[in-house]
């Protein structure tokens, strides 16, 4: 059965770091593209990142643009977000997303929901002093 998990969430000071994870269970995680997305309180959500099935291929959205990195570990079926001067705006579930068909090349633009269809539960970040 195909899963997603992320993991890495939790309470950071303003100007502080996480690196979230995105643990896969999927035949060849390598096919496919993988996007992060996040939800704030009353807000919809949101593309925050997305990745290239091979890795070559990144794009972030302007808010976070300088500040996070998309990688992935096809070895490990994992893909990861280092967030760093984290600030308050970025409070939200952090969601990652596997792209709808394997070999579609969906990143190459800021993610949106409709290219991704299998889903995490999120992780939760809370960037408060």
């Amino acid at each position: 059965q195909l899963q997603l998990e992320e993991s890495g969430g939790g309470l950071v000071q303003p100007g502080g770091s996480l690196r979230l994870s995105c643990a896969v269970s999927a035949f060849r995680f390598e096919d496919f593209d993988i996007g992060w997305f996040r939800q704030a309180p009353g807000k919809e959500r949101e593309g925050v990142s997305c990745i290239s099935s091979t890795g070559a291929l990144t794009n972030y959205a302007d808010s976070v643009k300088g500040r996070f990195t998309i990688s992935r570990d096809n070895a490990w079926n994992t893909a990861y977000l280092q967030m760093n001067s984290l600030n308050v705006e970025d409070t939200a579930n952090y969601y990652c997303a596997l792209a709808s068909k394997p070999r579609s090349s969906v990143c190459t633009a800021v993610p949106t929901e409709s290219q991704y269809h299998v889903w995490g539960r999120g992780t939760q970040v809370t960037v408060s002093s």
